[in-house]
């Protein structure tokens, strides 16, 4: 909120965008497996010109990393994988027991990666191009109802430091329905607190802007005034939420946070930051908010993407006929 916490937080240059390392993420063997030059070719292409967020570039990175490791194992290069070596990787992925809608994935890496090498001419044709992507079942997203969100929104102990930026997280996060990788990379001149909008750096370095609630943005001056100037240590941060050494918070460090607050609020659903936003979306489509209005401040590229909740709303009111209806 510029006009608000100019005072109160100092304003440092953007640290450097650190890329994580998804050798923990792999197989003993796919984390020591070295990526050909086209493959970093192909990864450079997605962060710079398709313009993909680090999250999902990394997530190709595996994706690709562990088919490099399978067909090394046939004794076969890169450029000379045939149809059958891609249906025999899409059969060991059912036998580790990934699901269909994780197969899908590596299936989508995949196509991409040789569309790529193709169109660059290191492949004289894509080896997916007839290959059919795994049947996926439609899955309804999970989310809270009102009550279970106050709920879990009184869980934190604003009396202290870190319980005071919890809320003021949680709050956010409902109030705006944005992702967490966006939630944590928040700094304070995106709150822009005159207007009553949070400006949001979404996928693929797309802008947008969503409005926010005065729960959550009085919360967040309430964290920023007083407990923020605690966590920070003397230390300079562009964050806005820090952790209790002065940096900026993890995804997985708040998967934690928000995780053991759902237990303490004895919620049955397992809790997670997709959880609120899908609350979030939810309870405006329910509340009479149209789905262009929703796609724009959830930062989705399609619409129907967005049209998932139209099926939760869906759901909701068939469950609420047959537990009231006389004659259900």
């Amino acid at each position: 909120m510029q006009d608000r916490f100019a005072s109160r937080i100092h304003k440092t240059p953007s640290s450097p965008q650190v890329t994580s390392s998804v050798s923990t993420m792999l197989s003993p063997e796919a984390s020591k497996a070295i990526l050909p030059p086209e493959v970093r070719s192909f990864l450079e292409y997605l962060r710079v010109e398709k313009g993909l967020a680090t999250n999902s570039v990394t997530s190709y990175k595996r994706d690709v990393t562990d088919f490099i490791e399978f067909v090394d194992k046939q004794k076969r290069k890169l450029h000379a994988v045939r149809r059958e070596e891609i249906r025999q990787y899409l059969r060991s992925l059912y036998e580790r027991k990934l699901a269909p809608k994780s197969v899908a994935r590596h299936l989508v890496s995949l196509r991409n990666l040789f569309r790529f090498l193709s169109k660059e001419g290191l492949m004289g044709g894509d080896p997916t191009a007839e290959i059919e992507a795994p049947r996926v079942g439609m899955s309804l997203p999970k989310y809270l109802t009102a009550a279970e969100v106050n709920t879990l929104l009184a869980q934190p102990d604003g009396s202290t430091p870190l319980g005071l930026r919890d809320k003021a997280m949680l709050e956010v996060l409902y109030a705006t329905g944005v992702r967490v990788s966006e939630l944590i990379g928040l700094r304070w001149e995106d709150f822009e607190s005159n207007l009553g909008v949070l400006r949001c750096q979404g996928k693929g370095s797309k802008e947008r802007l969503v409005p926010v609630g005065k729960s959550a943005l009085h919360t967040v001056e309430s964290y920023v005034r007083e407990a923020r100037p605690v966590l920070a240590r003397g230390k300079s941060s562009p964050f806005l939420f820090l952790n209790n050494r002065g940096g900026g918070l993890s995804r997985v460090a708040f998967w934690m946070i928000i995780r053991a607050y759902g237990r303490k609020a004895n919620i049955a659903t397992p809790i997670t930051p997709h959880v609120l936003r899908h609350s979030f979306a939810t309870h405006l489509l329910e509340r009479g908010a149209d789905l262009r209005s929703i796609q724009l401040m959830l930062g989705h590229s399609d619409i129907s993407t967005t049209q998932i909740y139209t099926h939760v709303v869906k759901e909701r009111l068939k469950q609420v006929y047959q537990e009231h209806h006389p004659r259900a």
